[in-house]
């Protein structure tokens, strides 16, 4: 019987989170979460090298969500809604910590062993 490395097991776990959450942004955004979360966990778990910028990009992605559900539930930004434009650079650490997310991912995918 082959013994698997639990560790192992959650990392892709995150990364498959992270994707499927990728295909729909807006409604996958609570899967991104989840998925970097995971990921900071396990590199932290691991003592990875790359533990700190997994935790800034979970870190980005976790307050930009939560911006981004707060200004949803006061009718948006914008447009006819009471908020002005601005209010949407409150989302932006979301999109930043996500391509910094996935800068680091392919980073690690195609790294010399």
């Amino acid at each position: 019987m082959k013994k698997y490395d639990w560790k192992k097991v959650a990392y892709i776990f995150g990364i498959v989170l992270f994707c499927v959450g990728t295909l729909d942004p807006l409604e996958g955004s609570v899967l991104i979460v989840f998925g970097s979360i995971i990921l900071t966990f396990i590199s932290k778990r691991n003592n990875d090298r790359h533990r700190k910028w997994f935790m800034l990009n979970a870190l980005l992605i976790t307050v930009g969500v939560i911006f981004l559900f707060y200004l949803s539930s006061l009718g948006g930004f914008g447009g006819n809604s009471k908020l002005s434009w601005w209010w949407g650079l409150l989302i932006l650490p979301y999109p930043i910590g996500w391509l910094l997310q996935v800068v680091l991912l392919l980073l690690r995918a195609f790294k010399k062993k």
